[in-house]
C-alpha cells in the first residue's frame, strides 16, 4: 500500500497537499490519516482525483452525515439527464447567490446547525478567474493583540444570508412572492437559505476536535447584542480585514480540471472569485453537517429565535435605505 503524501502549503499558516492516494478507494488507515492531517492543517487540496457527484457524495461521508452531497455548482441549468442548459443570466437569484459567495463566508452560519466541512471538485473551469479562495480564523485569532481577544471573548453576533446579500450586493431575496418564474423546486431550495432567520453564534469559536479557539466571523454576521450598529459593523469588519491581511494566512486555489479542495469551515473563510459569467463554470459540492453539541445555535421554534427575527427584519429596513448604488440596487430578482 502507498503512504499517502502531505505535503504543507509553501510560506503559509495552514493547508496542505495530498498526493500518493486515490480518494475513490481509500482505506480505513488512509482516511484515519488524511482525517488527522487536516485537523491539522486545516484544508487538503487533492491535485488529479476526477471525482463524480457520488464519489463526492461516499467520500464526504467518511466524515459524517451529509447537509447535502454532490450537488451542482454551477452557472448553468442541469438537465434531468445531467446535461446542462442555458447559463443563468446574472439577474437570477442564482447567480445573485453566486456573486454573494464572492465575500468572505463560513458555510451554513445562518442555519441552526452551521456545518463541518465543504468540499468542491473541478469538472469545468472558466480559462481565467473563478478562483476559490480560503483564509485561516486559526491563526487570525492568534495573532490578534490582547485588548482586542479580551473585547471579542464574550461577544456573539446575529448570521443571515438575508443580510448578507441585502449588505454586500442591494439583494433582497423574496422566495414567497408571487411574481416571477418561482417553481416549487426553486421555492424550496433557497428557502433553506433566504428563510428569514438569524442565528447567534459567538465570534470566537473553540474547534470541537482540535480544541483550539478560531475568530468565527464572515459576511452573514451582525448585530452584535450590546453593541451599536456602528459598533458592531465596525468590529465585524474589522476582524475580517485582519484575518486576510496577513499573505501567511490566505491561500488563492486556481483550479485545475480534476481537483478536489476540502476545508474546515470550522476553522476557514473561503469565497469564490469573479470570472466571465457568460462562460460555464461547474463544481461539484459535497458539505458535510455540523455535530449539533457543537454546531447547534438553535431552532425557529425556540424562544431565543425570536431576537435574531427582530434584529434581522430591523437590519433589513435600514438596508433598504443604504443600499441602492449596490450592484443590485435594493432590488428582489424574478427567479
Amino acid at each position: 500500500m502507498t503512504e499517502i503524501t502531505i505535503t504543507p502549503m509553501e510560506d503559509k499558516d495552514f493547508g496542505a497537499v495530498a498526493t500518493d492516494l486515490d480518494l475513490k478507494n481509500l482505506t480505513d488507515t488512509q482516511f484515519s490519516e488524511l482525517h488527522a492531517a487536516f485537523l491539522k492543517h486545516g484544508f487538503l487540496l487533492f491535485p488529479d482525483q476526477h471525482l463524480a457527484e457520488s464519489d463526492s457524495i461516499s467520500f464526504g461521508e467518511r466524515f459524517g452525515e451529509l447537509e447535502f452531497g454532490g450537488a451542482a455548482m454551477a452557472n448553468q441549468k442541469k438537465n434531468t439527464d445531467g446535461t446542462f442548459g442555458k447559463i443563468y443570466d446574472l439577474q437570477s437569484q442564482l447567480m445573485r447567490t453566486n456573486v454573494g459567495n464572492e465575500a468572505w463566508h463560513t458555510d451554513s452560519t445562518y442555519k441552526p446547525i452551521s456545518s463541518k466541512i465543504a468540499m468542491l471538485s473541478a469538472v469545468v473551469i472558466p480559462d481565467e478567474g473563478g478562483q476559490t479562495e480560503l483564509a485561516d480564523l486559526q491563526s487570525g485569532y492568534e495573532s490578534l493583540d490582547e485588548q482586542t481577544k479580551e473585547l471579542v471573548a464574550g461577544l456573539s453576533a446575529f448570521h443571515s444570508t438575508n443580510f448578507s446579500q441585502a449588505n454586500d450586493l442591494g439583494d433582497f431575496p423574496d422566495i414567497e412572492g408571487d411574481e416571477g418564474d418561482w417553481t416549487s423546486e426553486l421555492k424550496t431550495a433557497y428557502g433553506e437559505v433566504y428563510h428569514g432567520e438569524a442565528y447567534l453564534r459567538p465570534l470566537v469559536k473553540i474547534h470541537p476536535e482540535t480544541g483550539i479557539p478560531n475568530l468565527f466571523v464572515g459576511r452573514h454576521a451582525f448585530g452584535i447584542p450590546g453593541l451599536t450598529r456602528d459598533e458592531s459593523r465596525s468590529l465585524i469588519r474589522s476582524l475580517i480585514d485582519h484575518v486576510v491581511s496577513s499573505e501567511r494566512r490566505v491561500y488563492s486555489h486556481d483550479w485545475k480540471v480534476g481537483d478536489t479542495l476540502l476545508w474546515d469551515n470550522r476553522r476557514a473563510l473561503h469565497r469564490a472569485r469573479p470570472y466571465d459569467y457568460t462562460k460555464p463554470r461547474y463544481l461539484i459540492g459535497t458539505r458535510v453537517a455540523g455535530d449539533p453539541a457543537s454546531e447547534l445555535a438553535y431552532y425557529p421554534e425556540d424562544p431565543a429565535a425570536e431576537a435574531g427575527r427582530i434584529a434581522l427584519t430591523e437590519e433589513l429596513i435600514q438596508l433598504r435605505n443604504e443600499t441602492k448604488d449596490k450592484m443590485y440596487g435594493a432590488t428582489t430578482a424574478s427567479f
